[in-house]
């Protein structure tokens, strides 16, 4: 290979890496690794004991996977393109828009990723005879982008814009075969098949929501100088790390408690490898950020926070895959 094109295979190198650092391709595959689980090993052996075919067969769930997964990265672009000058403060050795890919060229991917999630999703919506699933994705895309120019400056909006958005990923999957109850003849097995999966599905909507919420908190007293510098109007900002680190502790508490509880009811069933994995690959880990949050202070502790939640996160969507040991 020849100087030039030694040169030109490690600018391709150096794109492609800037565009999956833009796009955050870790949570992506979090997202995409959410549903899979959630599809293979609750919803579908749920239905297979009922005898029940889903409406989103496998060509349809593998296109809602797209669908979010474009949505999400178009949402991680805007945010990048809005954020620009508070990016330079908080983390400047990071920075994609402008430095690696322009800024036209930014929001040209983010008007094509989101296009064709929502094309995709209204498309699922028709096949599963429920276009809830294409406005509900349409609207995920109107709130990342007033996300990146307006609510995230306010105080919480934006976190729980975030934390329902993550919760969504689940949701989507159950709403996805809602037509079942509200236009066909169910039988009772269906209907208790249904209900079985709503459970689950705000079972781990529910954790994704709070996880999702404590983590956007974390970060916003990471992000401190940034955000203070350019007018946002984030919790720390307004009612300093203190009140925020209650706040934060509270939806420890009860995320904690609340998996506690789960515990217990399910080792009714025995399910002591769900129970025991629980114990040490979740309860633990939030135990042990509980205690690090009153001990941060530099905002290299809340990145590092911050990621201890983020491996919380991924040990919580592993935790379907006991649904399919124990059925």
């Amino acid at each position: 290979m020849n100087i030039n094109g030694h040169e030109y295979l490690l600018n391709d190198m150096k794109l492609i890496t800037a565009f999956l650092g833009l796009i955050r391709g870790l949570n992506l595959l979090f997202i995409g690794l959410t549903q899979v689980l959630f599809y293979y090993f609750i919803l579908i052996p749920i239905f297979n004991d009922s005898s029940m075919k889903p409406f989103l067969h496998e060509r349809l769930f593998f296109l809602l996977v797209t669908a979010s997964v474009f949505i999400a990265a178009a949402g991680y672009i805007i945010n990048d393109y809005f954020d620009l000058n508070i990016d330079r403060v908080n983390k400047p050795h990071k920075l994609v828009v402008e430095k690696v890919i322009k800024r036209r060229w930014a929001i040209l991917w983010h008007l094509s990723l989101s296009a064709i999630g929502v094309l995709v999703s209204f498309y699922i919506g028709w096949k599963v005879n429920n276009l809830l699933i294409g406005f509900a994705n349409l609207l995920c895309v109107a709130l990342l982008w007033f996300y990146s120019t307006t609510f995230k400056r306010k105080l919480l909006i934006g976190n729980v814009i975030i934390s329902l958005l993550s919760a969504w990923v689940v949701l989507v999957l159950y709403f996805s075969e809602w037509s079942r109850i509200l236009y066909t003849n169910i039988t009772r097995d269906e209907l208790y098949a249904m209900t079985r999966v709503f459970r689950f599905a705000f079972l781990y909507a529910g954790f994704a929501f709070i996880i999702s919420l404590i983590r956007e908190v974390i970060k916003d007293i990471e992000d401190m100088p940034g955000d203070s510098k350019y007018g946002c109007r984030t919790m720390p900002i307004v009612y300093g790390v203190h009140v925020s680190k209650v706040f934060v502790s509270t939806w420890f508490v009860v995320l904690i408690a609340s998996l506690g509880a789960i515990q217990f009811y399910v080792l009714q069933f025995r399910w002591w490898w769900s129970a025991l994995y629980c114990f040490i690959m979740i309860i633990l880990p939030l135990l042990y950020a509980f205690k690090k949050l009153y001990a941060g202070k530099t905002a290299e502790d809340f990145h590092q926070l911050s990621n201890l939640i983020k491996f919380v996160m991924l040990t919580g969507i592993l935790s379907m895959i006991f649904f399919r040991i124990y059925s």
